[in-house]
């Protein structure tokens, strides 16, 4: 006897499957930072590495790139909240999955930020926790609700992403929720400095998150 009951199952999670492959990707984690440390050149540079980099793994030109970090207010220097720069949603990673709808959700426990989600622009999963070596530190500079981290600018974002000393810091979340005393993907930590190694040291390589904007 014909199961049309599984058959309309099987057709209704297969539709399921097609729809989710055929969301463009508008999330990512860098695969690779400035290579600086915390000088990524300056806010608009990081929006141009995640442009960069979302266009050599394929995606389509007329995307627009925003990084996922914040800005503190400095001399002329405005401030600017991480979830201010990257649009209204939804995200989906490169394998089609959602991310978050909204910012609201992202800024929530309703996100899907995880290990087997945190991907880069080609696909590949970021070393986490037990990995080695572990690069699950994500620069944010950002508190838990994606608006610039208190204090200065040279101790919650490495003088405005333009400064590789260890005399600097900023704020890290953690790309697999693990560790940390929170366990967020947006603010766990801060780094023992802005260098490249104060940064592998801590558990990162300069990574940071890449959405784009609709």
């Amino acid at each position: 006897m014909v199961n049309f009951k599984k058959i309309l199952v099987m057709g209704f999670l297969s539709l399921l499957a097609s729809i989710s492959n055929a969301q463009e990707m508008s999330f990512f984690v860098t695969s690779v930072g400035s290579g600086d440390g915390g000088n990524l050149g300056g806010l608009m540079a990081a929006d141009r590495h995640c442009q960069a980099l979302a266009e050599a793994s394929g995606a389509t030109a007329e995307g627009h790139w925003h990084a996922y970090l914040s800005q503190a207010a400095a001399g002329n220097t405005p401030a600017a909240n991480a979830r201010d720069r990257i649009g209204s949603g939804p995200w989906f990673n490169v394998e089609g999955a959602l991310i978050a709808s909204n910012v609201d959700d992202l800024h929530l426990d309703l996100n899907n930020v995880r290990k087997p989600t945190s991907l880069d622009e080609n696909g590949n999963v970021i070393n986490g926790a037990g990995d080695s070596p572990n690069h699950h530190d994500v620069l944010t500079g950002s508190d838990s609700q994606g608006r610039v981290a208190r204090g200065n600018a040279n101790l919650t974002t490495c003088n405005n992403w333009t400064d590789n000393s260890d005399d600097m810091h900023t704020v890290v979340g953690h790309t697999d929720r693990l560790g940390g005393p929170n366990a967020s993907w947006n603010s766990v930590h801060s780094t023992r400095g802005c260098s490249q190694e104060a940064l592998v040291s801590t558990g990162g390589n300069g990574l940071f998150y890449c959405f784009r904007v609709r």
